[in-house]
């Protein structure tokens, strides 16, 4: 039923909580009070009560009346704008934009026939006034004066489109996307590394391909056990060491002949049983690279190296010290801040400034990881592009992080509280998914200018020639799900889009790159052609290119601005798919809210469908076709698609078949844990790849042979 208490619809129409939503059926659904409450009270709004409800109404109505300046506006390069100056009525005030480059330019006052207000028994005035519509993008100042005092507040200019980067050249591209955990050669610790990272990069460029996307490398914990989704991670702003390979550093070749004789042993206890393994064991591999990081540390840097590492502290600030304080506490006390002594709880507390003056050395050792990481996420980067590829690496900003991790110690409050990150049910997964993931309020993120969220996105460009965003919808709404409530009773909650992918826009024109959203799933029709005019690309999946009738859609009928590819990471390899494995498990995990009889029907349907479309295009000859020729037929059927970026997974390259996600679950099935694997579901090694006949087929496909 539609909400009946006034002021906690206008509380929900303020906030952006939206009161109903079309369900993946397509109808109408509304939210109930208890969840909008609840969502509001993620908010740091009581409206527990109608009292309390109008109460809060009066409170966020006044808000804006209390303050000088909004505390940050977003425009479009080209885009005239207008700001509310609030002070007290008939003040003088003059306001002016003071560029980034130290240049002013003057705002000019414009109608505003608003009354004034009483704000705590003394009237507040309203002032308007015009901002240039010739300013340039970047990150700029408004600054308000009056005879007594000076505020100020952000403006950000962004590009009105992003479009294709200069190193692609207006031609289409290829690529591989992988999880390059997964991806072990002979010389790695027990999953992949950042050194296996730039060799791929190198096989890949002599393939044809001009990207490789790979899973986000975030920072996890740095204490066992470590989460092994790289999608719900400990920062969004840092990497994970897990991912250094130790020999590759400088100072490993000053280490004596015993330490050395150490790492060896080490590296053999990380690497393990591998060739019979079923999984990845970040915790073991971990564990052993630990000692060996913490023994070149010691060995300390000469002159050059040593003025490098102080340049990279200096400029990643004092995000960097506080991001490595959280990593040397979590040692004494555990990867959950929350259970942290209180004190300890608060990172601007003196008793975090005196944990860190303690344990100077640990502090010093996560923050010079964090430069090892980056030079050798750097070095992987470059080895692509000197062996050709247009773009690089292609990174993926996930959509969240862990509500214990060390985001949300370092800004706790940006991150609503008694909520989490999902999505309401949709085909795939029908009884909603809940990824405990606290949302970003949006309000505060206003407040704080984007600053975290520009932090994220420039990050992730630093040492790429693009950026893939994950669940891009979140930049437009989130499905808040309250605690307690469950998936089915969450509730969508809307933030700023122009802003949020303004300032995408804006980090990925000043790298040189180009932004792709995953735009999978439950997606409101105008957001994917809002991303297609700003010139950010979208994400097709074959499996989900259908007409109205649940048909394939014809392949000149795909969106030009797309990564367009067969299959994704939350599905089974194609191989997989086509045997219909994606039903097998989720019965065998009791996941299926429907019979296994009608699943397993469908899946064969689907199979065949698409069969006859690749026979009836012309891609598919044979009559008797295997699973690879279907699997090369479906990526030949790709190339024949208007999309500007192809992209082929590596496990549909190798003939894998396992997934290596399966959304719904934690534990009950090995999510991304899972070795990448040849046809015969034995583990494949990285110089495997570099002789196989299954992944040079695709390739030839791919490069139109």
């Amino acid at each position: 039923m539609p909400l009946t208490d006034p002021a906690l619809v206008a509380l929900a129409e303020h906030f952006g909580v939206a009161r109903s939503f079309t369900d993946w059926k397509g109808r109408q659904t509304f939210v109930d009070d208890e969840t909008i409450r609840a969502v509001l009270g993620g908010l740091g709004i009581d409206a527990g009560t109608p009292e309390k409800a109008e109460e809060a109404l009066v409170a966020v109505e006044e808000r804006p009346w209390r303050r000088t300046l909004p505390p940050c506006t977003v425009l479009r390069q080209g885009q005239e704008g207008r700001i509310d100056v609030h002070l007290p009525a008939g003040q003088q005030v003059e306001v002016s934009i003071e560029l980034e480059d130290g240049r002013s330019r003057s705002c000019w006052q414009v109608d505003n026939w608003n009354p004034d207000r009483q704000i705590d028994g003394r009237q507040v005035g309203e002032a308007t006034f015009g901002i240039p519509s010739d300013l340039p993008l970047g990150y700029h100042t408004v600054v308000a004066g009056t005879v007594d005092r000076r505020s100020t507040a952000s403006l950000i200019v962004t590009p009105s489109w992003v479009g294709l980067p200069a190193a692609m050249e207006s031609r289409r591209v290829w690529g591989y996307a992988t999880q390059i955990y997964s991806v072990r050669s002979h010389n790695s610790w027990g999953m992949g590394d950042l050194t296996d990272l730039a060799d791929l990069c190198t096989w890949s460029a002599t393939q044809g391909a001009d990207y490789l996307l790979i899973n986000p490398l975030h920072a996890a914990e740095v204490v066992p056990p470590m989460e092994p989704s790289p999608y719900l991670p400990s920062s969004r702003l840092f990497l994970n060491p897990v991912y250094v390979r130790p020999e590759l550093i400088p100072e490993y070749q000053d280490l004596d002949d015993a330490a050395r004789d150490h790492a060896r042993a080490l590296r053999v206890e990380a690497v393990g049983n591998d060739t019979a393994a079923e999984r990845i064991d970040r915790d073991r591999t971990w564990t052993r690279k630990r000692p060996v990081l913490e023994e070149i540390h010691r060995t300390g840097l000469g002159p050059a190296r040593r003025m490098a590492f102080r340049a990279f502290r200096r400029l990643r600030g004092s995000r960097l010290s506080d991001f490595a304080a959280w990593c040397a506490i979590s040692e004494v006390h555990g990867s959950n801040w929350k259970l942290w002594p209180e004190p300890l709880q608060h990172p601007g507390s003196r008793e975090v400034a005196a944990f860190v003056a303690s344990h100077a050395s640990r502090v010093d050792f996560y923050e010079w990881l964090q430069w090892i990481a980056e030079q050798q996420l750097s070095a992987a980067d470059r080895a692509g592009r000197d062996s050709g590829m247009a773009l690089g690496l292609i990174c993926d900003l996930a959509v969240g992080v862990s509500g214990c991790g060390a985001d949300t110690w370092m800004l706790p409050n940006l991150f609503a509280e008694g909520v989490s990150v999902g999505s309401p049910p949709d085909q795939f997964n029908q009884a909603g998914q809940d990824w405990g993931q606290p949302p970003m309020r949006p309000d505060v993120l206003a407040e704080m200018a984007y600053r975290p969220f520009r932090e994220m996105v420039a990050g992730a460009l630093r040492h790429a020639g693009g950026l893939r965003m994950d669940h891009i919808m979140g930049l437009f709404r989130l499905w808040w799900v309250p605690l307690g409530l469950g998936p089915r009773k969450g509730a969508y909650v809307r933030y700023d889009h122009e802003a949020m992918v303004g300032i995408l826009a804006l980090e990925a024109y000043r790298a040189g790159a180009l932004v792709i959203g995953e735009d999978l799933g439950t997606v409101e029709p105008w957001v994917r052609d809002y991303l297609r005019d700003r010139g950010l690309f979208g994400t097709s999946v074959m499996w989900f290119e259908l007409d109205g009738a649940g048909r394939p859609l014809a392949p000149e009928q795909w969106r030009e601005y797309a990564l367009s590819s067969v299959t994704t990471h939350d599905l089974p390899p194609t191989i997989g798919y086509l045997a219909g494995d994606h039903v097998e498990l989720r019965h065998r995990l009791g996941l299926l809210t429907e019979s296994v009889d009608s699943e397993r029907a469908q899946a064969v349907a689907e199979r065949e469908q698409w069969v006859q479309e690749l026979r009836n295009r012309g891609a598919l000859a044979s009559a008797c076709p295997t699973d690879e020729e279907i699997v090369v037929a479906m990526h030949r059927l790709l190339t024949w698609t208007p999309s500007r970026i192809l992209n082929a997974t590596l496990t549909d390259a190798v003939g894998d078949r396992r997934t290596q996600n399966l959304p719904g679950t934690v534990n009950e099935y090995p999510n991304w844990r899972v070795p990448l694997s040849g046809p015969d579901g034995r583990p494949m090694w990285l110089e495997d790849l570099y002789v196989d006949q299954r992944a040079a087929r695709i390739a030839d496909v791919l490069n139109g042979n």
